[in-house]
């Protein structure tokens, strides 16, 4: 698998070694030990999926400590715009992200640590959406960055008049009303 840095560090695309042939491709999805020789070590151990239609965006969400999550995303039907946000106060890169397009066709992998919202919009048709996680969910901890906030400026590449979202997810708040954010200097592992 090769890894491919973004602009915020910790915040990785992986693009796995795809092996195609006249029966169709095959690929290494995940390897723990070669996860944690290229990108860090963490153990996952929660797997979860989605399926969902064009239009759709799911987040921006996060799960506050002690259950924060780091997230190794894909897409396998379909294609999805994949955004991280780093929301740890005192940060660099503190209110940036990176947004990857990830799909059925490219393969790619975005792997988003602790301390990060995440949140995806559906570009194709459905898009079925998988990511796993290295610690469990849970309801109390759940935590959400409003995805049209002006301050994050994200281009979810869908017009806004076609945007899906959940009755929670509407009642988001932006960044500099968050009542919970990650402190950059704190040991989130």
């Amino acid at each position: 698998m090769e890894v491919i840095k973004t602009e915020i560090e910790g915040v990785v695309i992986i693009e796995p070694r795809i092996f195609k042939d006249d029966r169709g491709y095959f690929y290494e999805s995940f390897s723990q030990r070669e996860f944690e020789e290229k990108v860090c070590r963490t153990i996952f151990v929660q797997d979860n999926q989605s399926k969902s239609s064009y239009g759709v965006l799911r987040g921006l969400h996060f799960q506050k400590p002690p259950y924060s999550q780091s997230k190794l995303v894909r897409c396998i039907k379909g294609k999805v715009l994949d955004v991280a946000v780093d929301i740890r106060k005192g940060s660099p890169t503190f209110g940036k992200h990176v947004a990857v397009e990830l799909s059925e066709e490219n393969h790619r992998q975005l792997f988003i640590p602790r301390g990060f919202a995440h949140g995806f919009a559906v570009l194709s048709d459905e898009a079925v959406f998988q990511y796993k996680c290295d610690n469990f969910y849970n309801k109390e901890s759940e935590g959400a960055i409003a995805w049209n906030d002006p301050e994050l400026a994200i281009d979810w590449r869908i017009p806004a008049e076609s945007i899906i979202l959940s009755e929670k997810d509407k009642q988001n708040r932006n960044i500099a009303d968050a009542d919970f954010l990650f402190d950059y200097n704190e040991k989130l592992y």
